[in-house]
């Protein structure tokens, strides 16, 4: 089983970002601290102390939790969950808070052997487009604190596609973050979320994104150029050396149960889907009155199909088709016959080894690919 630890503050709201998250407030972060560990141990209760074999902080900005409140919480994980001896246990930080080289030791005292650096960029100009609460410079020292603290698995997320960005200039980030030898890339193309305030910029025409031919030698040229470098893409959006892929997002990829905790975190375990309230204080009341799961919901077998050809063909290995002859009892080639083969004809897909697979073209029109297939 996989874990998932929400921690839905941060230090303000970026322009683009749509997740479960918003800027700290005390009394929350004190209600949030105080609850985790209850839902940690109703949780541990109910399942027996299961195995997890990955753990994983997001949000938000872990990072932000002070060390009072990771002193309450992270204890709480070993003495309510088994962690597998060999436990990949991630924990996500934006660089303005992840300068404190005590702070990142802590974390590698409660077990902590991944740290996921949030840059996004490596401009000036852009971290300040999008709202980041960092520069270039806080970055670099973000990175270079968290080596001299003995982190020898770390993660950068990067953002391409951005306003006035083109292909060489995206290609220089990368350049730059190569001589950094990170072991993981997640590069994500810029999304424009519906709410967040850079949609209301966009849909003003105050702000136009690089045209879509210019984003796709972004994203073609900048996966070429990282697999050169020894980066392996796995997955969509993510590049890691040998050995170095992320356990906890390839978990999800597969398929694997996931628990999640803490406000508006998602679980599916068994088959069975639901999300805690996104409201700090609604999530504590639903914790402390045992109305955890209370809503969860049996996944459909039309429902089951769709999430294995999506997750599956996120992946570099693909979709296996005797796994959706078996999950299923239908041939997924002949049900979408035609399509296979207008998208094999136009370098979209490749099949082999009883797998469909995206090509990196593929991978650039996922979306419109996966709208098309019949599950």
């Amino acid at each position: 089983m996989l874990l998932y630890i929400h921690v839905p503050f941060c230090r303000g709201k970026c322009r683009y970002c749509a997740f479960v998250s918003k800027p700290v407030d005390m009394a929350e972060l004190e209600t949030f601290t105080a609850t985790l560990p209850l839902e940690m141990r109703y949780w541990g209760g109910r399942l027996g102390k299961p195995e997890v074999e990955t753990v994983y902080f997001g949000g938000g900005t872990p990072s932000l939790l002070p060390p009072w409140a990771l002193r309450r919480i992270m204890p709480e994980i070993r003495r309510n969950f088994e962690l597998a001896p060999t436990v990949e246990w991630t924990f996500e930080a934006n660089p303005d808070s992840a300068l404190d080289s005590d702070y990142l030791k802590s974390l590698m005292g409660y077990g902590v052997n991944r740290l996921s650096l949030g840059f996004q960029s490596l401009s000036d100009d852009d971290l300040q487009f999008l709202g980041r609460p960092h520069n270039a410079s806080g970055a670099i020292a973000a990175y270079n604190a968290a080596r001299m603290a003995g982190f020898a698995n770390i993660s950068l997320d990067f953002i391409w596609g951005l306003p006035g960005q083109r292909e060489s200039l995206w290609l220089e980030q990368l350049k730059y973050a190569m001589r950094l030898r990170p072991e993981h890339l997640s590069c994500y193309g810029l999304t424009v979320e519906p709410g967040t305030p850079l949609a209301d910029d966009v849909a003003a025409g105050g702000i136009e994104l690089p045209p879509e031919t210019e984003q796709g030698r972004m994203y073609v040229h900048g996966a070429e150029y990282l697999e050169a470098r020894g980066y392996l893409q796995y997955e969509i959006s993510s590049f890691a050396r040998m050995g170095f892929v992320s356990r906890h997002n390839s978990g999800y990829w597969e398929g694997k149960d996931y628990l999640g905790l803490g406000p508006g975190a998602v679980s599916t375990m068994a088959g069975m889907r639901h999300e805690n309230p996104r409201d700090v204080r609604e999530w504590a009341r639903a914790v402390k009155t045992g109305r955890l799961a209370r809503e969860a919901v049996a996944l459909s077998p039309e429902e089951r199909a769709r999430e294995l050809v999506m997750l599956s063909l996120r992946t570099a290995k693909g979709l296996r088709l005797a796994a959706y002859r078996k999950a299923t009892g239908r041939d997924f080639l002949k049900e979408n016959e035609a399509l296979v083969t207008a998208l094999r004809q136009n370098g979209l897909i490749r099949i082999s080894a009883g797998h469909l697979r995206l090509t990196k073209n593929g991978f650039l029109v996922s979306n419109i690919i996966l709208e098309r297939l019949s599950y």
